[in-house]
């Protein structure tokens, strides 16, 4: 007989992980990890500067060490792994085919799935540089991937587009490695990384970033030999008048990154036009029933912290799932973005699986200063939570009670207002 198993994960990073571990301790006692890598643990694997694990273990780890810690306790269960494996098609029946160099083609049956495929970082030809076609153009992932795992300085002189984590770290980086980061250019007016990493990355070694500036140029033969910078308008389209020209043998990207969901796609669950990931319930459970999606693959986050939280919460509704099945279902409630904010996730809570209290993480689209995140229910305000400082680069967390959430229409709005 074909063997059944009771989750079946897709992706052994950081988030697959976490489930799977979750999903075993919950009750799940046929767990498989499906990675495409040869060895767990994910993007952490190459991150090699520390700042993880401060929310989850309260100590500062690199990403190497946070990843080896689930490891462990995913070595401390029953649960099965096969890296090197690439996942081809997700059925709506929860087939997964599968091939490897061991076993080949694999058509594997499950009760439940998580996708924890993480995501991608946007090329150049995503943005739509003009100029030449030189060598010396990477994505900030791709060379800390060359510096930190495979051994290759990828460059001396550098500019780097885009003001997210990865780009900012890798700042830092190259600057440890001997090289001279020229500048660091961002099109938004402000920054899309976490502060600390502004302060840590740029500030401490004294890189300049340019607000409200882009690349317009790529100018090299045979390699990348000089960028020219400029100023953008309140449109992003570049102002006359403001170009500056780098001298460089290498330009990063950090442009940006989108959730892998080509897999998701093709099975045709629902997806979240706003996070380009899948459309999520307040388990984490997707469109298709049986299936649920955490981390990366499902919004972008800014913490390996919050994906932990997240996949955990994935795992064991998918090993309630695999156990129990479907619940009865109850009344929904739509969870809508409203002022300043871009998403929510979840987009919709169903009240028979809310016992005390619904999380619901969200981004918002500008910097705001002091300000209080209304939860609306129609013309009722039926929360607020005060904050200091909002920024689009760090996401947000409210935590609503369900005597709140009993309280509500059949649809909350997540808002800003500004002090």
């Amino acid at each position: 007989m074909t063997k059944i198993y009771d989750v079946i994960i897709i992706g052994g990073g950081p988030a697959g992980l976490a489930a799977a571990e979750a999903a075993y301790n919950n009750g799940a006692k046929d767990v498989l990890i499906l990675e495409r890598d040869q060895t767990l643990g994910g993007i952490l694997n190459q991150c090699i500067h520390n700042g993880f694990g401060l929310h989850y273990f309260k100590e500062e780890l690199s990403g190497p060490e946070y990843a080896g810690r689930f490891i462990e306790l995913v070595n401390k269960t029953n649960v099965e792994v096969q890296t090197d494996t690439m996942v081809l098609d997700i059925t709506p029946e929860r087939e997964i085919h599968a091939v490897n160099g061991q076993k080949g083609y694999q058509i594997l049956k499950s009760r439940s799935i998580v996708l924890c495929m993480g995501c991608r970082e946007r090329t150049r030809g995503a943005i739509s540089i003009p100029g030449t076609r030189p060598a010396g153009v990477f994505t900030a992932g791709a060379a800390q991937r060359y510096v930190n795992i495979e051994g290759y300085q990828v460059g001396k002189r550098v500019v780097i587009l885009g003001s997210g984590d990865i780009g900012l770290i890798m700042a830092r980086r190259m600057t440890l490695e001997g090289a001279k980061v020229l500048a660091c250019v961002e099109v938004m007016p402000y920054s899309g990384g976490l502060t600390r990493n502004i302060v840590q990355c740029l500030h401490d070694f004294n890189i300049p970033l340019y607000l409200s500036h882009t690349v317009t140029k790529i100018e090299g033969e045979g390699r990348v030999e000089r960028v020219t910078v400029q100023e953008v308008d309140a449109n992003r389209n570049p102002i006359p008048g403001t170009e500056m020209i780098f001298d460089c043998d290498t330009l990063l990207l950090s442009v940006g990154l989108i959730p892998e969901n080509e897999l998701t796609r093709a099975a045709g669950i629902q997806i979240d036009r706003r996070t380009n990931g899948p459309v999520v319930y307040e388990n984490m459970e997707t469109s298709m029933p049986g299936v649920f999606a955490a981390g990366n693959v499902v919004h972008v986050h800014d913490l390996v912290d919050y994906v932990t939280a997240e996949a955990q919460k994935a795992g064991a509704a998918a090993a309630k799932y695999a156990i129990a099945g479907e619940p009865e279902p109850s009344r929904h409630i739509t969870v809508k973005n409203g002022n300043a904010v871009t998403y929510t996730v979840p987009s919709c809570i169903r009240m028979e699986n809310i016992d005390k209290s619904a999380e619901i993480l969200f981004r918002v689209n500008r910097v705001c200063g002091a300000s209080v995140i209304q939860v609306m229910s129609g013309e009722t305000r039926i929360a607020g939570f005060k904050r200091e400082r909002l920024a689009p680069g760090e996401m947000e967390k409210i935590i609503l009670p369900r005597v709140l959430l009993d309280k509500a229409g059949e649809e909350i709005t997540i808002a800003i207002e500004e002090a």
